[in-house]
C-alpha cells in the first residue's frame, strides 16, 4: 500500500506558481533532521474559481521537484472531493481527502445503526453517535470504492475529513466514527476531525488552548486504540485540516505526538496566497501597486467575497482601512499589515482575512497578476519559504522524534 510518511504537510499554491519555494521550505527541514513531506493541495471550489485542471498541481510539483532534486517521498491532494466531483482528479492524484461533513446528522438506515450498535458492545453510547454520524461514513465509503475501482487498491492514500462542520468531535466520538470507517473497511491514513475553537482563514487559534490540548491528545490515545482493536493502518494519524495559521496550537501539538510516537498531517490552506501578495508589496513599484487595486477590489466586493467564508473568518469591517488610505501605505506599511506578526503595531487582522479570501480577484486578473508574480520572485520565493520553513515547520515539528 502507497503509505503516507510519518509527519506530512498540505501546502495549497492557488496559482500554481510557488511550488519550488515551498519544496525549499521542505530541503530546510530535511538539512535539520526534520523528515515531513510536501502534499500539494487544491480544492475542486479553487479550480473552478481559478480556471485550473486539477493536472496543473501535479505539474508543477513535479517540474519543483525535478528542479530541486528531490529524492524523498511527495504526494498531490484531491482537496475536499466527493462523489460528485472526484472524477477530473482520479489521474493525476495519489491522496483523496474524502469530505463528508455534509452528510453528518444525516440519518442512516435504523437497521444499520442497529447493526453498528450488535457489532460493537465495546462502544458504550454508540447508538447516538452511530445516529449522526453512520451516513457520512457510510458516504465515504461510497467514494472510497469508486476511487479503487479506478486508481486500484493501495495505489493512494485516503483521508476522511469531517472538520468543516458546525460541532466538534469528541474523542469518544472519534473511537465510534473510527470503528465505523473500520467496520466500511476504509484504510485510511488521516482522519480529519473538528476541534474545539474557531479555525479562521489567515490567522491564529481563537479558543481555549488547554481544553485544545486535552482533547487533541484524547484523540492521539483514540487513534491508537483503533489502530490496535480495529486493525486500521499503522500509520494512521490526525489531520489538523481546518484554518491556516494556527500558530497558537503548535507547541502543544508538538509536545504531545512523542507521548503517544503519533504522527501528523497539518494543512496550511492559503498562506501562499497571502506570502504572494507580500512579497508583490515588498518589491514595491508596479508589485506595490498590484497589490493595493487588489486590496481595494476585494473591499469593494467584500460581501461577496466574504459571504462563502463567513464561518470561517472573523472581520471588523468597520476598521477596515479605506482603499485610499491604503493607496497612500509604503511598503513597509502594507506588508506589516499583512505579515501575521501580532507583536507588529501595524498588523491588520481583517486586513489579512479580507484578502485571504480575496484571491478571486487576482484570478479575475489572468496573466496581469501571474506575470508580476514572475517579475517579483524574488521577494515573493523568499517569503512562501521563510513562512513555511520558519513559522509552520519549525514550531510544529522541531525537537520531534
Amino acid at each position: 500500500m502507497l503509505q503516507l510518511s510519518k509527519y506530512s504537510i498540505g501546502v495549497g499554491d492557488r496559482f500554481g506558481h510557488q511550488a519550488r519555494a515551498q519544496l525549499k521550505a521542505f530541503i530546510l527541514a530535511a538539512e535539520q533532521g526534520i523528515d515531513v513531506v510536501p502534499v500539494w493541495n487544491k480544492s475542486n471550489r479553487e479550480h473552478t474559481f481559478i480556471g485550473t485542471e486539477p493536472v496543473s498541481v501535479r505539474d508543477a510539483a513535479l517540474a519543483a521537484v525535478r528542479a530541486l532534486n528531490w529524492t524523498r517521498p511527495w504526494h498531490v491532494d484531491a482537496d475536499h472531493i466527493n462523489l460528485d466531483t472526484v472524477e477530473r482528479f482520479l489521474e493525476p492524484s495519489d491522496f483523496f481527502t474524502i469530505d463528508v461533513a455534509h452528510f453528518i446528522g444525516k440519518p442512516a438506515a435504523a437497521a444499520d445503526v442497529d447493526a453498528f450498535v450488535a457489532r460493537h458492545p465495546e462502544l458504550p453510547g454508540a447508538a447516538k453517535t452511530a445516529a449522526n454520524y453512520l451516513a457520512a461514513v457510510q458516504e465515504a465509503g461510497r467514494i472510497y470504492r469508486h476511487i479503487a475501482s479506478r486508481k486500484g487498491e493501495g495505489n493512494f492514500i485516503t483521508e476522511v475529513s469531517m472538520d468543516e462542520t458546525d460541532d466538534p468531535q469528541t474523542p469518544p466520538e472519534l473511537l465510534i466514527i473510527l470503528a465505523a470507517i473500520a467496520d466500511e473497511k476504509i484504510p485510511i491514513q488521516t482522519i480529519a476531525p473538528k476541534f474545539t475553537g474557531r479555525f479562521n482563514k489567515g490567522v491564529d487559534y481563537v479558543g481555549d488552548i488547554g481544553q485544545f490540548t486535552r482533547e487533541f491528545e484524547g484523540d492521539l490515545a483514540v487513534i491508537a486504540q483503533a489502530i490496535r482493536d480495529y486493525g486500521m493502518p499503522q500509520n494512521l494519524k490526525l489531520s489538523v485540516h481546518s484554518g491556516s495559521d494556527k500558530f497558537s496550537i503548535y507547541e502543544p501539538i508538538r509536545n504531545a505526538l512523542p507521548k503517544f510516537n503519533a504522527g501528523l498531517h497539518l494543512k496550511t490552506a492559503g498562506t501562499t496566497w497571502l506570502e504572494e501578495l507580500i512579497g508583490l508589496a515588498e518589491a514595491g513599484g508596479p508589485g506595490l501597486a498590484l497589490a493595493k487595486e487588489i486590496y481595494a477590489e476585494a473591499y469593494g466586493h467584500s460581501e461577496e467575497l466574504c459571504k462563502p467564508y463567513a464561518s470561517v473568518i472573523d472581520i471588523d469591517y468597520a476598521k477596515l482601512p479605506s482603499p485610499a488610505t491604503v493607496a497612500a501605505w509604503s511598503s513597509e506599511q502594507f506588508t506589516g499589515a499583512m505579515r501575521h506578526d501580532p507583536s507588529n503595531p501595524l498588523y491588520d487582522k481583517s486586513v489579512r482575512q479580507l484578502l485571504h479570501v480575496g484571491f478571486k480577484i487576482a484570478a479575475k486578473m489572468g496573466d496581469r497578476y501571474l506575470n508580476m508574480l514572475d517579475t517579483c520572485e524574488e521577494s515573493i520565493s523568499r517569503n512562501v519559504t521563510f513562512n513555511l520553513y520558519n513559522r509552520h515547520i519549525v514550531p510544529l515539528l522541531i525537537g520531534v522524534s
